[in-house]
């Protein structure tokens, strides 16, 4: 993540400076309330929750930071992406917009997954309403779906799927100009990236994790590269404004395509080895059924 918040701060300026043309300085913040009030009600069941738990003897809650560190880190990545700025950026430059996917998809959805935070935010709801929705989650028609989703196969599936479905030229220029379509393309973003990086970590072993990590880098850094190398602009309304900030359609297209390509399989590769070494040293160690990670 860090990585793709460094490239948004130096590459806009450097853009512009290359072509004597001054950044624009009069992006503001986002408030969607499609994305803000979803993003502050698990801020305030989360905080409930936690006050809750900790408030409980023998909960086994508040032993170590990890969980709330993730779970923070995944909000603070999403409003980065949806909510700050760069959003609106990335209304005008490709380049901006594939940022601010990867923070979605690669960032603050594995944030999330790792900080396993259902426990937290069903303690942070009134009891009534917990008891419903542990019904609802109880349900075995929603059980038995969610354990097709996350069949590590159907995940990488579905997430691929995802990402290649939105990138199609027609129905990414769509998103621009349409609010409810950029929702849903965030929407599913985020959805299938959070049912993937939960596919991975917890119901897979390690070593298959690691190859579904390595398929994905792999079909991401592919259409990467057929953005970055396409001899013609592809995404028309998406790099209409590019003039504005001092560069062409095309070098906002190639820019964006090297982020997804670069980086954004930087990502899936790194989460790929950093599998592989847990897969080794537990192997070495003979320890097969010790569990992955301490998170709670």
């Amino acid at each position: 993540m860090s990585a793709l918040i460094a490239i948004y701060v130096f590459i806009t300026p450097c853009m512009a400076m290359a072509h004597g043309v001054e950044p624009h300085r009069d992006l503001s913040w986002t408030f969607d309330p499609w994305i803000v009030l979803p993003l502050a009600s698990l801020s305030i069941l989360y905080v409930a929750g936690t006050i809750t738990l900790s408030n409980r003897r023998h909960s086994g809650f508040g032993r170590t930071l990890r969980g709330p560190t993730l779970f923070w880190s995944g909000v603070a990545t999403l409003v980065v992406a949806l909510v700050s700025p760069l959003h609106e950026l990335g209304e005008r430059l490709f380049t901006v917009h594939m940022i601010e996917h990867e923070l979605v998809m690669a960032a603050a959805a594995p944030l999330f997954v790792l900080s396993k935070p259902i426990g937290v935010l069903l303690w942070g709801m009134p009891r009534k309403l917990r008891q419903l929705v542990g019904e609802a989650l109880g349900n075995r028609l929603l059980q038995v779906l969610w354990q097709v989703i996350t069949v590590p196969l159907v995940a990488t599936l579905l997430h691929g799927l995802a990402v290649w479905s939105w990138h199609l030229p027609a129905l990414f220029d769509a998103t621009v100009s349409n609010s409810m379509l950029h929702r849903l393309q965030h929407l599913s973003f985020f959805l299938t990236g959070l049912v993937f990086w939960w596919a991975v970590i917890w119901h897979c072993a390690e070593g298959a994790a690691a190859w579904h990590l390595l398929i994905t880098m792999m079909h991401t850094t592919i259409l990467g590269a057929l953005i970055t190398f396409a001899p013609t602009v592809l995404y028309i309304a998406q790099t209409r404004f590019t003039a504005d900030w001092g560069i062409t359609s095309l070098e906002d297209q190639q820019l964006a395509g090297i982020i997804m390509w670069v980086p954004g399989g930087m990502i899936y590769g790194g989460a790929a080895l950093w599998l592989l070494a847990l897969w080794i040293n537990r192997s070495s160690k003979g320890g097969k059924n010790a569990p992955r990670f301490d998170v709670v």
